[in-house]
């Protein structure tokens, strides 16, 4: 097995991954990075290297059991041991319930719930034996609040959530660390400046998640001591209702 210390990121877009990955590669971890499409990865593990971290990227179907087996087995063979894994896989889609169809609900339950149970059992399985090692779920609003057209996301976000609740008092006792962020409100994505203009115009006076500060609350979850750690914590900007 290699010598490099690894933070998988599982969903590692544009923005809030990116941005995950990026903070773990500044402090010398190597970011083992997913998206079911390899080649879409280019630009952040080049962004990566240029500011003198070490990134690799894989394309990996986390709904697919053995793909996500075969992940953590290779990078824990050719990389180096996983010391933090990070689920950001988002799946948000909004369907009326009378058009969600059972295709769209199982895909959306797959992606946001199922995958993670999968990426959490796996890493679980050699972060045990060292007796370290932090396992973060990505939350959202639908995590604790299920709204009108979100009922497939929340779902999904709801499973999850239980899934990191069960694995955190399991895995505590063993010396695993496994957190749960909710993120709650818009992100500085793409996704909103295109769809969400006057939600994207609030990014002047901070009132649009950062990417980047969301990042920074994942490392420092990473690296609290053992005897105060966090399990659940929610970030939003001060303008969000809540």
């Amino acid at each position: 097995m290699a010598d490099a210390r690894v933070a998988l990121v599982i969903g590692a877009g544009d923005a809030t991954g990116g941005a995950i990955a990026r903070r773990f590669a500044r402090e010398g971890l190597t970011a083992c990075v997913t998206r079911r499409t390899a080649d879409k990865l280019a630009p952040l593990v080049a962004r990566i290297e240029r500011d003198g971290g070490t990134a690799r990227a894989f394309g990996s179907d986390a709904r697919k059991e053995e793909q996500m087996m075969a992940l953590v087995e290779s990078i824990e063979r050719e990389v180096g041991p996983i010391e933090v894994a990070v689920f950001n896989i988002g799946a948000n889609v909004r369907f009326p319930i009378r058009e969600t169809t059972a295709r769209v609900y199982t895909k959306v339950w797959e992606m946001g719930c199922f995958a993670g149970f999968l990426m959490g059992r796996e890493v679980a399985k050699v972060m045990v034996p060292r007796g370290r090692g932090t396992i973060l779920f990505t939350g959202a609003t639908a995590s604790v609040r299920g709204s009108a057209g979100f009922a497939a996301f929340a779902g999904a976000k709801h499973g999850l959530r239980a899934l990191a609740q069960s694995m955190a008092r399991e895995l505590g006792p063993l010396g695993i660390h496994v957190a749960h962020p909710i993120i709650d409100g818009a992100i500085d994505t793409e996704f909103i400046r295109t769809l969400f203009p006057e939600r994207y115009a609030l990014k002047d006076r901070n009132g649009i998640l950062s990417p980047d500060a969301i990042a920074e609350a994942y490392w420092q979850l990473h690296m609290q001591p053992r005897s105060a750690w966090t399990h659940e914590m929610d970030l939003r900007p001060w303008i969000e209702t809540w």
